[in-house]
């Protein structure tokens, strides 16, 4: 029998009960039915919205704000995109509807709706038809 989803506890720099970490969770937009990996990361200090159904794979980072090029920006995971894991995300990005995210990815710039992207940056691999 299948248990229903509920939404998560998220405490600032907190583990949540399913292991992984947000800072500034006032800032993040979540929908229902995600499911977000063990050790993952979400820096959501300028936003970050994770839509329904939404898969991230374990210890994937995703930035709202990078400390260390100074950019920041929302990142917005569309309904049903499925990140790989390892991957990171970085600030000023949107994931497009029903898209992956290969594992070991690294995204700067938007994936539009229904595409395979993967690899260091993160390049165009395929279409997904639906």
């Amino acid at each position: 029998m299948k248990t229903k989803w509920k939404k998560p506890k998220i405490k600032h720099g907190k583990l949540t009960k399913y292991n992984y970490l947000v800072q500034y969770p006032k800032q993040l937009k979540i929908g229902k039915d995600f499911d977000i990996g063990e050790f993952t990361y979400i820096n959501s200090k300028f936003g970050v919205e994770i839509q329904d159904l939404v898969q991230i794979g374990s210890h994937c980072s995703i930035y709202s704000h990078s400390t260390i090029d100074e950019k920041s920006g929302p990142v917005i995971l569309k309904e049903n995109c499925k990140i790989g894991t390892h991957s990171t995300i970085m600030p000023n990005v949107t994931v497009g509807k029903n898209s992956i995210v290969a594992a070991y990815s690294f995204v700067t710039k938007d994936i539009p709706d229904n595409e395979l992207w993967s690899g260091i940056p993160a390049r165009f691999k395929d279409k997904i038809i639906l």
